[in-house]
């Protein structure tokens, strides 16, 4: 892996939450991951079962990766081993979102959220 020094001046990030993750400088393995149940209802109403990631296939299910068959020739040449950046201002990350300044050997990310929505349908009478 090629090794750089990361230079940044400044960074600004107004909000971070739910293991988001800063980081300047080399990485080997960067993993992001994150799963939600997100739950809309017009009743307050809470199912002891629904909290089970293990209920819906959606969090269960393999994420099919095709292979990378394609020949890829690369040749650089640093002249300064550098990564410079000015300014990085960012509104907000989360749910494991990575800001990374640097080089990197191997990423991985994964979102995955389940969206239940259950709203009362009111018929009119005519």
């Amino acid at each position: 892996m090629f090794q750089r020094s990361s230079v940044v001046n400044a960074i600004k990030v107004n909000s971070g939450t739910f293991s988001s993750t800063i980081q300047l400088g080399d990485s080997r393995i960067i993993n992001g991951f994150s799963r939600a149940l997100a739950v809309q209802r017009e009743a307050e109403t809470f199912y002891v079962e629904e909290g089970n990631f293990l209920n819906y296939p959606i969090f269960l299910e393999p994420i099919p990766l095709s292979p990378i068959t394609e020949k890829i020739s690369l040749s650089i040449h640093n002249t300064l081993p550098v990564i410079k950046v000015n300014n990085i201002s960012i509104l907000a990350m989360s749910s494991s979102a990575i800001l990374h300044v640097g080089n990197s050997e191997n990423v991985s990310m994964e979102a995955r959220i389940k969206h239940i929505r259950q709203l009362h349908h009111i018929v009119d009478e005519q």
